[in-house]
Parts: C-alpha cells; sequence; structure tokens
C-alpha cells in the first residue's frame, strides 16, 4: 500500500502511528514513524519500562525444499545445520569476496522450510540473490514480506506485558527461539530477539491484525509505562549495543571478521562462499576493523564525518550518535589494524575542527542479565 501524497509505502500500522501524532519520515521507500515523543524519552523507555515498534518495513523471504539447508549453508557463514526446529539465529549473506550482501535473522520452521528476516532496503536485491543462488536446487525461495506485519516489543517489561496479551508461556522461550501462537487473537510467529540490547520479542503476524494487536499491546501495558517508539530510538539503541546497521557499519565491503562479528563465522561447518577469504583473515589477521569510541571532546561524531587514527586519515565514521542512556556521545568506524586497540586516541572532524576521541570496549552498553 502507497500515501497517495507521497508515493511512499505504507505499513499496516500507518493510520495507528498517525493517530498517536508520529512524527513520518520516509525510511528506504517507506513512511515510517521516527519519533512520537522525543527520541531520548522513548530510548530511555525501551531501557528502564518497554517500547514497541513498528517495523513492519522489513523484509521476510521463505526458503523451502529438500536443498534449502545447502542453499542456506553455501550463502551464509553461520552454521543452519546447528538451528533445531523453532531456533533462530543471526547471520548473513556473503559475495564470493566475503562480504555481506545483507545481515539477516534465519528462523527454523521445518526440516526443510526457512524464514529469513531481512533488511528493508535489501529485500529486492536479496530475493534475487538467493533465487539465482537456488537455481538447479531443490529450494524454492518466496518473497513473503507482504504476508507479515511485525512489531518488536523491547525492554525489561516486556515478557510481563507480552504475557498478558497472548497463552504461549512467554518465559519459557529462550533468546533466538520463537513459537508459533495467538498474540491478541491473531496467530503470530513469537520471537525472543530484538535490535536495541534490551530483552525483547519481535511478533511476525497477518497485516490484517497488526493495528488490533498494536492496540492491544499498549493497552496491556498501560501500567508499565510502555510507550509507541520511532526509528530515531531503534537507531540510537542499537547504536549503545553496537549492533551494526546495513549501509553504516557493514555493506558489500566488508567482511563479518572486519565488522567484529566472528561469532557468525563458523569455519569448521565446512566450505561456504567466501570461506577461503576468511580462513586468511583468521589466520593472518584482518587489514581494519570495526572500533567504538567515545568523544572526549566537544561534539557528536555523525555518519560520514572523517575519522583519523594516529593523525593519519582512517576512513570516515559509520555510526554515531548522543547515547541517551549513557549521556555520553559515542560513534563506530574502521580504524587500520594495529591501531585498534583499546585506549587509542583518534580525531573525529567536526566542522573542519579535529575533536578528540578514545577507542573503548564494546558493546557500549550491556544490559545487567
Amino acid at each position: 500500500m502507497r500515501s497517495e501524497v507521497t508515493g511512499l509505502r505504507k505499513t499496516p500500522l500507518n493510520d495507528a502511528v498517525r493517530r498517536l501524532g508520529a512524527r513520518l519520515v520516509d525510511f528506504a521507500g517507506w513512511e515510517m514513524p521516527v519519533q512520537f515523543q522525543s527520541v531520548i524519552e522513548e530510548h530511555q523507555a525501551v531501557r528502564t519500562r518497554a517500547g514497541l515498534f513498528d517495523v513492519s518495513h522489513m523484509g521476510e523471504i521463505d526458503v523451502a525444499g529438500g536443498d534449502a539447508l545447502a542453499l542456506l549453508q553455501h550463502l551464509t557463514p553461520n552454521d543452519v545445520g546447528s538451528l533445531a526446529i523453532g531456533q533462530a539465529q543471526y547471520s548473513a549473506l556473503l559475495t564470493p569476496n566475503a562480504t555481506f550482501v545483507d545481515d539477516v535473522l534465519i528462523y527454523r520452521l521445518g526440516p526443510e522450510r526457512f524464514l529469513l528476516c531481512v533488511n528493508s532496503s535489501n529485500t529486492a536485491k536479496d530475493f534475487s540473490y538467493l533465487r539465482a543462488s537456488a537455481a538447479g536446487l531443490r529450494a524454492d525461495v518466496e518473497d513473503v514480506s507482504d504476508s507479515y506485519a511485525q512489531l518488536a516489543l523491547q525492554g525489561p517489561r516486556a515478557g510481563a506485558i507480552l504475557a498478558r496479551v497472548t497463552g504461549a508461556d512467554v518465559g519459557a522461550i529462550r533468546s533466538y527461539h520463537f513459537v508459533e501462537a495467538e498474540v491478541a487473537g491473531a496467530r503470530s510467529i513469537l520471537s525472543r530477539t530484538g535490535y536495541t540490547g534490551e530483552d525483547g520479542f519481535e511478533i511476525y503476524l497477518p497485516p490484517g491484525s497488526a493495528e488490533s494487536v498494536w492496540d492491544a499491546v499498549l493497552e496491556a501495558g498501560k501500567a508499565d509505562g510502555v510507550v509507541p517508539c520511532g526509528l530515531g530510538a531503534r537507531d540510537t539503541l542499537r547504536l549503545e549495543a553496537r549492533l551494526p546497521l546495513y549501509g553504516n557499519d557493514i555493506d558489500e565491503t566488508v567482511t563479518p571478521l572486519e565488522a567484529g562479528l566472528g561469532f557468525i563465522v563458523k569455519l569448521e561447518k565446512g566450505e561456504f562462499l567466501g570461506s577461503a577469504i576468511l580462513h586468511d583473515q583468521k589466520e593472518h589477521g584482518v587489514p581494519r576493523r570495526l572500533i567504538g569510541f567515545e568523544m572526549t571532546g566537544r561534539g557528536i561524531a555523525r555518519h560520514g564525518y572523517p575519522l583519523r587514527v594516529e593523525g593519519r586519515e582512517a576512513g570516515t565514521v559509520t555510526s554515531g550518535s548522543y547515547a541517551p542512556f549513557l549521556k555520553k556521545n559515542i560513534g563506530l568506524g574502521y580504524a587500520p589494524a594495529g591501531s585498534d586497540r583499546i585506549g587509542q586516541r583518534i580525531e573525529v572532524v567536526i566542522r573542519d575542527a579535529a575533536v578528540p576521541g578514545i577507542i573503548v570496549k564494546t558493546p557500549f552498553y550491556k544490559r545487567r542479565a
């Protein structure tokens, strides 16, 4: 569905978020809420209580058939074969150069059926890539994005709120696991995953049920202080947790090892696309690495600002913002190997002035277990 005024695609929750006063922006061709109150208020709500996000712009691709597992094992560095039915994993679609086509979540729905959640801006690209790679295999690849709306309920009170609108045993769902259950009367995939660094859940459900479930969750969470949240808070939350953003921190020039995502690289599973390059990088080291830094001088590092390490140009800031919960100015960027140590001084060029910072351990924020 597209807006007659803007020509942008609309999620099934467009009317609902408008009624709540959302400020809407163009995000990858979608008319999406960037904020309802302020980004800082929404960010703090997720860290201390709960926030509800409309993330229906995300893409979903179904991969099924006798060769579905073999296809995904070939295209991704993580071990899809280790997934039990009802389990999910974070991974990547790789190019032959071991760089990112996209970063993805893979859900195992059955012995020979998988659901991939992909970035909205990459849905068409990912679908074409998967379909071309499946040529000659017993694997059916289908873009099922229009069959799903998606909500993300995130924060320390998310589980308690969700338990009020579903008969599923929410507490029994482990991290990166999911169940199929009714949520406020809608048959859904209920996944203990998220993109905020907090405990939380992502709910995949029929588009026609999205508004009623959205309203039900907000009503159920009133006493817990749940608030609707936009993409602005989602971005600052994921940055505090050092969760990479495709197009900023990772893309088709970056390998998982350079991005500090070695935990998704399972070289022991056998050969896969780009595995020889990753073997070499693991043995001999990477030429650069994604680092996190705090600003020690006054100024906010923004995406695209020049980054200097040891006085030399090292590229640009890939992500940067004020961190509302930490009350610091933080950022990510790539530093050459050998210049990426904790405590290393760096500079960010802000309006022609070199503002000092320091490389720090990441994630910047980690929730208490």
